[in-house]
């Protein structure tokens, strides 16, 4: 083989691997917003009962989220004492009260609807900002923030008037883990029930 030639193919292969495969656009942002967005307005208006809500809801965080990492977020430095069952136990549990929690929010929307606004990329992630009408209120602003760290489209924070939902939710749950005196099974547990 010829040694040019053998340098050339050497640097597109380099270059190609060092590229990555997946990039996260500010059209690709919207859009998972506007699907995330119009699953939760079909959710808001179907008349269900609670409880098929957040079960919706709860289906909803499981397409959209990179609940991974937010459940690892949300679990912080206690995370690194858990066992791999734990772990798992956690997110599980976390993600139906996750769906219990920004359920009963997203429920105050009935009569209502959310839309998708503007798109800012911050770092390596993009903000996507959405407006919640609720009726006989001042519309308010509700943010995603979506990447691709997971190797897709997903969104892994959300502010909702400006309250965060990993911080809260960290704080949340080390609350809990106080409680239960240190307890992971306790905390867990208690997550179960929690809303």
């Amino acid at each position: 083989m010829d040694r040019r030639y053998f340098l050339i193919g050497l640097t597109t292969a380099f270059t190609f691997c060092a590229a990555p495969i997946l990039a996260i656009t500010k059209a690709g942002a919207k859009k998972l917003v506007d699907s995330l967005v119009k699953d939760i307005n079909k959710v808001i208006a179907s008349g269900k009962s609670q409880e098929a809500m957040y079960s919706d809801f709860e289906k909803i965080f499981e397409r959209y989220s990179d609940k991974s990492y937010i459940s690892a977020y949300a679990m912080g430095v206690d995370g690194r004492r858990a066992t791999s069952a734990q772990k798992r136990a956690f997110s599980k549990a976390f993600q139906s009260y996750i769906a219990r929690k920004y359920g009963a929010r997203f429920q105050e929307f009935i009569g209502g609807k959310l839309e998708v606004g503007s798109v800012k990329k911050v770092k390596s992630w993009y903000e996507v900002s959405t407006t919640a009408y609720l009726r006989n209120e001042a519309p308010f602003d509700v943010t995603f923030q979506v990447s691709d760290r997971a190797g897709k489209n997903l969104f892994f924070n959300m502010y909702i008037e400006g309250v965060n939902l990993l911080l809260t939710e960290r704080t949340e749950v080390g609350a809990l883990v106080d409680r239960n005196g240190g307890s992971i099974d306790g905390m867990i547990s208690d997550l179960k029930k929690a809303s």
